[in-house]
């Protein structure tokens, strides 16, 4: 049982105080998405929301609210954390071993358009800096069952079926980070469609919400085994140890993606000529972990009992911060009180397995899209089913078990251009038990071909059907929700529990229990499948000792 957080009934009375305020603003004329329709100058709602979601979920900053339990702060933070409307969004599951839990998307947006105050150190908007993009995505699960925390994090180069809504004129087909110039409902339902991954909350930070959060610490202290250095995002430290970041430094060390380092070898004192990082995007996201456990510990040691940092903080975070309009300040209050406990260092920081290309400039449908990455089955499955805590045969879109295989058809297109690759995939499906119901050809629209397995409607018994069927391949499997060419469905409701490893098929899943199947391969062009928990490289930042060393 955790232990008892002070002041806690002022925290259950300063969400309910938030919520009551929010609810007299709406009458009172806000806007639709539920912020107020005037703003104070030059603190932007949306991104200081995003910080504060953050901090309080991902490194569990209690006491940021004790602070407003003093009468009027309530209506302070009513009016700065900014709430917008997401579509799609799950109910928590109420049956199965996921029961109650809680999935909460964490975006960390590239917007520079949106700044009020433009920053050169992140690109300008009126130099022709206006992409909006995830430059990070992490999930954050909640089991208030057992009390723990876990993370997942999904590679922004992940080449996903569903990235964006297809059109008459576009394929929704690109990299996950592109999903969300459509907007956070875009984001989620590419989520929802290709992984399975229900979500119930949405939080969105941006470059200056990280940076400030930092900053109102008084800077962090990291360790640099050796001198790095990244052009993009402007990290130049030319000398090994620790050193102390303030916000704009820190936030260079976590979208650092273009790294260079000097190891001991390296005798050039030129930063431009030392050798570079391989895996850029997924290195990234080891140093994002390692810095957030870093950020953690920071956290921890300024014992967020002191009303000057609390409401520095506070101020830093909650005008820039965006959350979904149900995430009400209750839910936040009582989700703060119910993990306040837990040790952020001991919860499991995990990342989708991915296939990285050997090559560059991917062309799909008559598109280019540079550097990419494929899913990988059964590996990405095994490291979703950990990060929910459920099992292979568990539905985890609307909970309980998946249906049978039998009461799934199936019908298998050919997509890649090898002979008889359809015929394999349809034979190996079959001795399953799934009812395969034809077979055909597909243009193939990629050199490097996805196995995607396509749903036409997007129903519980549709979504289900999709996983079983996933789960029934190997190779570069995701789903799909989109038109198939498969027969009608019909209904099904018993367990499945049979799974096949047949490789190189590009799938698609039709509605309910019908599924279509369009078979592709992963040829050489790739790497072995990522690690979902990859250590840091030897010249990577990390935590620093007291005395100045190399910490753990």
């Amino acid at each position: 049982m955790a232990e008892a957080v002070p002041n806690e009934s002022g925290l259950r009375a300063l969400g309910q105080q938030v919520d009551q305020a929010a609810q007299v603003d709406q009458r009172a004329g806000s806007s639709p998405d539920g912020g107020p329709r005037h703003r104070r100058p030059g603190k932007p709602g949306r991104r200081r929301r995003r910080r504060w979601t953050r901090v309080l979920l991902v490194l569990g900053i209690v006491v940021v609210l004790l602070v407003g339990a003093a009468g009027g702060y309530a209506w302070y933070l009513n009016h700065e954390v900014h709430r917008i409307t997401v579509k799609g969004l799950t109910k928590a599951p109420v049956k199965g071993v996921d029961a109650d839990t809680e999935n909460i998307l964490m975006v960390g947006s590239t917007s520079r358009c949106a700044l009020k105050v433009q920053n050169p150190a992140y690109g300008l908007c009126t130099q022709g800096v206006t992409g909006v993009n995830s430059d990070v995505v992490m999930i954050l699960h909640l089991d208030p069952a057992n009390g723990t925390v876990s993370v997942l994090s999904i590679p922004r180069d992940l080449f996903i079926p569903n990235a964006r809504a297809t059109t008459t004129t576009q394929t929704g087909a690109n990299k996950i980070d592109a999903a969300l110039y459509q907007g956070p409902s875009q984001l989620v339902a590419a989520i929802e469609e290709d992984f399975g991954i229900p979500i119930q909350h949405y939080v969105e930070l941006n470059f200056d919400t990280f940076a400030n959060v930092v900053t109102a610490l008084g800077g962090i202290t990291m360790y640099f085994p050796e001198p790095v250095f990244d052009r993009e995002s402007g990290l130049n430290v030319q000398t090994p140890g620790c050193h102390h970041l303030n916000g704009i430094e820190a936030l260079q060390v976590v979208r650092s993606r273009h790294l260079q380092y000097k190891a001991p070898t390296v005798t050039a004192t030129t930063p431009a000529t030392w050798p570079q990082e391989r895996e850029s995007d997924l290195a990234r996201i080891v140093r994002d972990h390692e810095f957030l456990r870093v950020l953690a510990t920071a956290v921890a040691k300024r014992g967020l009992s002191s009303p000057t940092t609390d409401l520095s903080l506070v101020n830093a975070v909650a005008p820039q911060l965006t959350v979904d309009s149900g995430f009400s300040a209750s839910n936040m209050v009582n989700l703060v009180l119910t993990y306040h406990g837990v040790n952020v260092n001991k919860a499991p920081q995990l990342t989708v397995p991915v296939l990285v290309a050997n090559f560059t400039g991917y062309a799909f449908k008559g598109g280019t899209y540079g550097d990419i990455e494929f899913p990988t089955q059964p590996q990405d499955q095994s490291v979703v089913n950990q990060f929910l805590g459920v099992t292979d045969d568990t539905n985890t879109m609307a909970g309980g078990l998946l249906p049978s295989p039998g009461s799934v058809t199936v019908s298998v297109l050919n997509g890649t251009g090898t002979t008889d690759q359809a015929t394999t995939t349809a034979q190996a499906l079959g001795a399953l038990g799934f009812t395969v119901v034809g077979t055909g050809t597909a243009t193939p629209v990629a050199t490097e071909s996805e196995t995607t397995v396509t749903y036409a409607q997007r129903t519980p018994a549709d979504e289900a059907a999709a996983q079983l069927v996933a789960r029934s391949l190997s190779g570069s499997v995701v789903m799909a929700y989109g038109p198939t060419a498969a027969p009608s469905p019909t209904t099904t409701t018993t367990v499945a529990k049979q799974k096949s490893k047949q490789k190189g098929s590009t799938t698609t899943t039709a509605p309910a229990a019908t599924t279509t199947t369009t078979t592709g391969s992963t040829s050489s062009q790739f790497a072995a499948p990522s690690s979902s928990n990859q250590p840091l490289s030897p010249w990577d930042p990390r935590a620093c000792t007291a005395s100045g060393g190399e910490g753990t």
